[in-house]
């Protein structure tokens, strides 16, 4: 059983415009409404460790501005660690523009900023005295920095934005967790249904992987290793806003497997946390906390 777990990942800010449906190519919609939340792949889901009881540390870089000072605070506020939180001089810290349609569905694009600063030398010294402990990545900082993640430790990816991947890190991997356009991206099947699901997953073992988790959304989730296999339906719950619903499940899993759950259990768990947040509006503010999750699954506590 972990005593700690790792974030190496991005952390941004995001503004958020939601509106009835997407703009098209060279159209303006007006009307919509405006707000603004901390977010980034890495800090979401280290927020969602450390509102669940986690023990967490975040490695990760923000600009010396005001959404890096928002971003550091939301962090803290969470419990989470900061101490490996760098803050670059001229780098603006990272920023997502996401569009919320009226179905809670997102688009977003990243202004990746201070994340391209997270380098493998900050990545290696922050993880210099964690070799027990799992390490939870994504791929908004360079790939350089997830393969120094990666090295000798119990490595959960989470691999979005969608990119080839080295089979140098996937036999190093122990958890990968593609949703359908991702899994489709890296071999070529799209998962929709139980057979297409181990079919896909199936090739990814093929290349070194210990444990595939593909996300299915509202359809919940499928989990195959070597051994096993099972597919975890997901609640029925009314949704308000998508965004980092992915990463709440991602560092719910990590964080429970960590703990010695079992597989089943963990994924359960899992998609009741993101099922949670996309009952709420923003990222982090949107991660549900160990109480609540308490509330909205007690059987499986």
């Amino acid at each position: 059983m972990a005593g700690r777990v790792w974030v190496v990942g991005s952390a941004n800010y995001d503004l958020v415009f939601r509106s009835p449906r997407f703009p098209r190519p060279g159209e303006t919609i007006l009307g919509g409404e405006f707000s603004s939340f901390p977010g980034g792949k890495g800090a979401n889901q280290a927020v969602a460790i450390g509102k669940l009881g986690g023990n967490i540390s975040f490695v990760g870089c923000v600009g010396d501005d005001a959404f890096g000072g928002l971003l550091r605070t939301s962090l803290d506020e969470a419990g989470v660690d900061t101490t490996h939180l760098s803050t670059h001089p001229s780098a603006p810290t990272g920023c997502a523009s996401i569009v919320v349609d009226a179905s809670g569905e997102n688009e977003i694009i990243v202004a990746s900023g201070s994340n391209l600063h997270v380098s493998p030398d900050l990545v290696r010294k922050a993880l210099a005295h964690s070799q027990n402990d799992p390490v939870l990545v994504q791929l908004e900082v360079p790939m350089e920095s997830v393969l120094a993640a990666s090295a000798g430790r119990q490595l959960f990816l989470n691999p979005a934005p969608a990119q080839a991947l080295s089979d140098t890190l996937l036999t190093t991997t122990y958890v990968i967790t593609p949703n359908q356009e991702e899994t489709q991206g890296l071999v070529g099947i799209l998962p929709i249904d139980r057979d297409s699901c181990r079919e896909a997953a199936g090739r990814l073992l093929d290349r070194g992987v210990s444990n595939v988790v593909i996300t299915l959304g509202s359809a919940g989730c499928y989990w195959r290793s070597e051994t096993d296999e099972a597919q975890i339906a997901a609640p029925s719950v009314k949704a308000v806003d998508t965004v980092g619903a992915g990463d709440a499940f991602n560092g719910a899993l990590t964080w429970f497997i960590s703990q010695g759950r079992i597989w089943q259990n963990a994924l359960a768990l899992a998609t009741h946390v993101a099922a949670l947040s996309v009952t709420k509006q923003g990222a982090q503010p949107s991660m549900p906390t160990l109480s609540e999750l308490k509330e909205f699954a007690p059987n499986l506590l």
